[in-house]
């Protein structure tokens, strides 16, 4: 079977023109693309203008060069800057990822003459990476063309740029530790640490959002601590806050502070995280755990550097650096609609990924070594303590445990072993005893039980998000497809449903938000 052929282009100010008539007879790049003897299965298009303008020249576009209506798509894009490199990346990936591509029955087509050189760039580096595609062109001199470059960007750069990344991290890893004393508190051996400190020691020195992830208990904290003790701002305060621990009452008010008055109980002004934290670093800890009002808010602190208490009408500016972290798959929660997707590329500017404890053989004796002798020096002084040593066997045993509590469990493993062993050497068998053996989980049943503490509108809630973005996805993101795949008679229907779930961004977001208005 042959692939389906998709031509996909920016609307340029010529297209526009063009199609307004301030050109005579000139066509405009993406309409003389298009005049060509082969014919594309879908036109996709995407547009930085008044969505009504770009609109209108779809139907001159249709009416031009005999495409129909079914098979050309508009998508509006809002961009800060059409030259802003990293938000046009950003957003046309978010975009052609959201449609389902790269597909291997989908053959692609980059057009770079419209829009700006920025634009251009980028489809450039897509084509060559993420999203293999042909690259054309168009010019009143020469017409159509194919853009043919010699070389892969891809097969050229990244095996030379994997061996020097590999060698970095290897000499990080043999590395004397005193070298990087912000980082001093992270205990390590294995390369794959020494690479995210590395990575963690650059992100320091610039003033941009990032977003650790890991499993619970890998050191997310620590590495936030580091970052900041190795930034500009290492002399001002760095706050630490439990997102986890934020009721959804109580979540605006912690961050963003209140006026006495704004609510029942406001009994005083009180400043938000935000602010206490100004000129230094706020570090967001289990940031997937934020209700959804509280991400809008926290968005457009990260556009503005603005915060608005709860009960002030006016804004306060606020010089506050974020660190994120989340043991939550992002991308998930994203598709279930529970996290919003111009918030993760807010705060995924700088992304560290830190390894679970069972992926770091190499590390496990330092780390049993450095915690014995935290153990060991907490209890010398005391009449009733001894020094306590590993046995062989017990060490055995603890390299067999998979930890999924990774580092902290390891810690509090041992100091239950330190303190209940009778004599001085810690043996196989009370390794065994102080080890917290979790039962697997059983698979959640898909139905909850009465009894449970059932919230039936949530449940249903995210039974509809999840299959939303379920039928968007397969559908290409068009609604008119996704509408049909969930039963509805129209697509207005579906607009209506995903408005009421809150999965409609494009009234919520300022910058950087990307709305689909395909049907």
């Amino acid at each position: 079977m042959n692939p389906k052929t998709w031509l996909i282009a920016w609307i340029g100010k010529m297209d526009h023109e063009c199609a307004e008539g301030l050109h005579g007879s000139a066509l405009g790049p993406i309409a003389t693309a298009l005049q060509d003897a082969h014919r594309y299965d879908r036109v996709y298009l995407l547009t930085n203008y008044e969505f009504e303008r770009s609109r209108q020249f779809c139907s001159w576009l249709e009416q031009q060069t005999g495409y129909r209506d079914d098979q050309v798509d508009l998508y509006q894009v809002d961009l800060s800057s059409p030259i802003d490199y990293g938000q046009i990346y950003t957003q046309v990936s978010a975009n052609l990822t959201g449609a389902g591509l790269p597909r291997p029955d989908i053959e692609l087509t980059f057009h770079l003459s419209p829009g700006t050189p920025a634009m251009a760039a980028i489809w450039i580096i897509l084509a060559k990476t993420r999203f293999p595609a042909k690259l054309i062109q168009t010019s009143r001199e020469h017409g159509l063309e194919s853009v043919d470059f010699f070389f892969d960007l891809a097969g050229d750069f990244l095996p030379e740029y994997l061996r020097r990344s590999g060698e970095r991290a290897e000499r990080l890893a043999s590395a004397e530790q005193s070298t990087t004393p912000e980082f001093s508190k992270i205990i390590y051996n294995s390369s794959a640490v020494a690479e995210q400190i590395a990575l963690a020691r650059r992100m320091a020195g610039y003033e941009v959002p990032v977003l650790i992830l890991g499993e619970t208990g890998t050191g997310k904290e620590l590495f936030a601590e580091a970052i900041h003790a190795a930034s500009p701002r290492h002399a001002k305060p760095f706050l630490a806050v439990n997102c986890g621990a934020l009721t959804s009452e109580l979540a605006n008010s912690e961050l963003f502070g209140h006026k006495k008055g704004a609510f029942t109980g406001a009994t005083f002004d009180r400043k938000g995280h935000f602010e206490e934290a100004s000129d230094g670093t706020l570090f967001l800890d289990e940031v997937g755990d934020l209700p959804l009002d509280t991400q809008v808010r926290l968005l457009r602190v990260l556009q503005s550097g603005e915060v608005t208490p709860l009960g002030q009408s006016t804004s306060v500016k606020v010089n506050t650096r974020i660190i994120a972290a989340t043991h939550r798959d992002l991308s998930a929660d994203i598709s279930a609609g529970r996290f919003r997707e111009d918030l993760f590329y807010r705060l995924a500017v700088g992304i560290l990924r830190l390894p679970p404890l069972r992926d770091r053989a190499d590390d496990l004796d330092t780390l049993i070594d450095h915690f014995m002798a935290i153990i060991n020096a907490d209890a010398a002084g005391r009449p009733e303590a001894l020094h306590k040593e590993i046995s062989v066997n017990a060490r055995k045993i603890l390299h067999l445990h998979v930890w999924p509590g990774n580092i902290r469990e390891l810690y509090h493993t041992l100091m239950r072993a330190a303190i209940w062993s009778v004599g001085a050497e810690i043996s196989a068998r009370d390794i065994e005893k102080s080890r917290l053996l979790v039962p697997a989980k059983k698979p959640a049943s898909v139905i909850p039980k009465i009894g449970q503490g059932v919230n039936l509108q949530r449940f249903l809630d995210d039974a509809a998000r999840e299959l939303i973005s379920q039928a968007m996805a397969k559908s290409g993101q068009r609604k008119t497809a996704a509408a049909k795949l969930l039963g509805f008679e129209n697509y207005q229907t579906l607009g209506n449903w995903i408005k009421r779930l809150g999965m409609d961004q494009t009234k919520e977001s300022d910058q950087g938000g990307m709305a689909q208005f395909s049907q």
